[in-house]
This record gives C-alpha cells, structure tokens and sequence, in this order.
C-alpha cells in the first residue's frame, strides 16, 4: 500500500515507480525496504492494484483513514462544500461506427473477434463539454466563451469546511452530470446542516432532499434564460463562492502538484486511481493541520 501511496504522490507509471524505487533511497526508507531485500517490480505493483480492484476496498480503506482522522480531533464541522472536477485519461481513436456501439453499452463486433484490441480500448470513459467564461474585453465587446472537450472521468467531493478535508467521493464517467451524485455526497455526520455548491446542484428535487435531511442549502443561484440577475442574487452567490472556493483548492492541488491523470483502462480501474489520489490528499492535509498545531506550540 506504501508503494501505491508513493506511486499517487509522485503520478509515476509502474515502471517507473520500480526505478524510483530501485534509485532513490529516501523511498526505500519510506517503503521499509534495506539494500539486500528485493524491490518490488512493474509487475507487482500492478497486481497489487489489481486485487485493489477485484476486492473493491477502496472505498473502506478511504472511510478507515476517515475514522482514524476523526479519532484524533478532525471530524467534520461546520458544514460542507460539493463540486467535481474532470480527470483526464488518454483519448481513444475509434470509427464512427465503433462510437455509435459504445454509446449504446455495446462492443463492436470487430473487438469481440480481436480481444487484444478490446482489451486495450477504453469503454467506460466519456467525452464532455465544460463551459468557461471568457474575461471580459477592455475594448468593451461582448466575449465569446470557451467550449473545452474534455475525455475521461469525474471525481466527484464532498469536503468539510472547516479541516478542507475530502470526506466523500463518487467516481463516474466525465459525462455524468454533476447535480444527481448530489445526495450521495452528503455527509450527515457534519456538525453543521450548510451545504455550498455551485448551480449544477441547483435542483428542485436536490432542495427537496436537502429539506428532508435537514441540510441547509446555500447553493448557487441560476440567472433565469435572457434575463439580468438581479442585484441582491449577485451579492448573495458572490457570498456564497468566497466559501465554495475551498474545494477548488483541492482540486488545483490534485491537477498541478499531484499531476492526475489515468493511465488505465475501465471505470474499476478508474476508482482505485482517483480514490487513491483522494485518500494521499487527506493524508497530506492531515500533515499540514498537525504541522500548523506544532507551530503555534
């Protein structure tokens, strides 16, 4: 597991998780190993996120670490912050007819013939739209905003206030639409009823969740279809994203320092990944707030 956390840290293939391993001695200490023991190869860090996979406990090792975060002291408060962002996984070059078949949750019938070409073809991962406001023209002109395609998967958060620490996940295609993942993010066990998200979550049956639960919503409001957004609903959301801010924190950290992106194939695999890549994140934000604890003595 040692060896998994190091390869997420670092976004290092296997191989080249095993040449690490083999050059650089502040990661044999970490992982335990002396010069005279065996380093483990490609092969078997593979295997080993295989059984990852296979057994799926990803999920109960994340909720383990989450309990032993909350035995010493971090446990969720003051509400929480819901959002998800797209990770990347190489695009795959197929026909016309290939992606008509695997819209329809079917392999083409030239990959059943050819199993080495279907083992390396990616059938779970999507390709989705993700708008981007344009910044505003000096010469006052109207902008045009930006349309980037993406391809692969969403990680979809829910972290805590006040610790920023990830407390839920869901992992689906990059298709998925954020809004209905919503109830499954809700953690009940926050001391505090406040839940920040943007307007993809802004649902009548989300707000009617949320009331039964016991949530309070502080989600984003929509500008209704060719009208002004009246004043106060500015202020209220521009209120809102000083908060909802945080969890982009995470995902920014997980992009530019951690460089995720999936080399594998399948949503399974895809899981192990991005839950591995949550798990390393809250370990490296439980050392930040124990560092923080030990300065101000």
């Amino acid at each position: 597991m040692k060896v998994l956390v190091l390869q997420t840290l670092y976004n290092l293939s296997d191989e080249q998780m095993e040449y690490q391993i083999k050059d650089r001695l502040s990661f044999m200490r970490f992982l335990g190993l002396c010069l005279h023991e065996r380093i483990p190869d490609a092969k078997t860090i593979w295997l080993y996120r295989e059984r990852l996979k296979g057994k799926k406990v990803m999920n109960k090792l994340f909720k383990s670490f989450d309990e032993q975060l909350k035995a010493k002291g971090y446990i969720a408060m003051e509400g929480q912050i819901v959002d998800a962002s797209i990770v990347q996984a190489p695009r795959q070059r197929m026909t016309k007819d290939e992606k008509e078949d695997i819209k329809q949750g079917k392999a083409p019938e030239e990959w059943e013939t050819n199993p080495h070409k279907k083992g390396q073809k990616d059938r779970d991962a999507r390709w989705t739209v993700k708008y981007t406001k344009a910044k505003p023209r000096e010469d006052g002109t109207k902008p045009v905003d930006l349309a980037i395609p993406s391809y692969g998967y969403k990680n979809h958060i829910g972290i805590d206030k006040r610790h920023g620490m990830i407390r839920t996940y869901e992992v689906t295609d990059a298709a998925s639409h954020d809004g209905k993942h919503l109830p499954d993010l809700l953690d009940e066990e926050n001391t505090a009823s406040g839940v920040w998200a943007d307007t993809a979550y802004k649902s009548a049956a989300n707000e009617a969740y949320m009331a039964q639960k016991g949530f309070t919503s502080h989600v984003h409001r929509k500008k209704l279809f060719r009208k002004e957004m009246p004043e106060v609903t500015k202020r209220a959301n521009n209120k809102r994203s000083k908060i909802r801010a945080k969890v982009e924190h995470v995902f920014a950290h997980m992009k530019h320092h951690g460089k995720l992106f999936i080399r594998t194939i399948g949503l399974e695999r895809a899981k192990v990944k991005i839950g591995l890549a949550n798990l390393v994140y809250n370990m490296k934000r439980f050392i930040y707030w124990e560092l923080r604890m030990l300065q101000r003595g």
